[in-house]
């Protein structure tokens, strides 16, 4: 495996990771406040989140990146 396939890998789970964190606590903080059982129900809603969103990320990325370089172009 190349390194910048490694780095991109590595940056879709990084992001991941934050990105879910940040909506799911937010959302779920939202929808039922920060009752006792929050962190239980947010950790098992991140969970969730992140083994939807790591897929879409590999494969959703690539071609929205392919669009992007051909309606604004690549620089360099």
């Amino acid at each position: 495996m190349n390194t910048q396939l490694k780095r991109k890998i590595a940056f879709a789970l990084l992001m991941g990771i934050v990105t879910t964190g940040i909506i799911s606590f937010t959302l779920l903080a939202l929808n039922i406040g920060l009752s006792g059982e929050f962190i239980r129900k947010w950790l098992r809603s991140w969970a969730l989140a992140y083994i939807i969103v790591i897929p879409a990320i590999l494969l959703v990325g690539p071609r929205l990146q392919a669009l992007v370089d051909r309606t604004i172009g690549k620089e360099g």
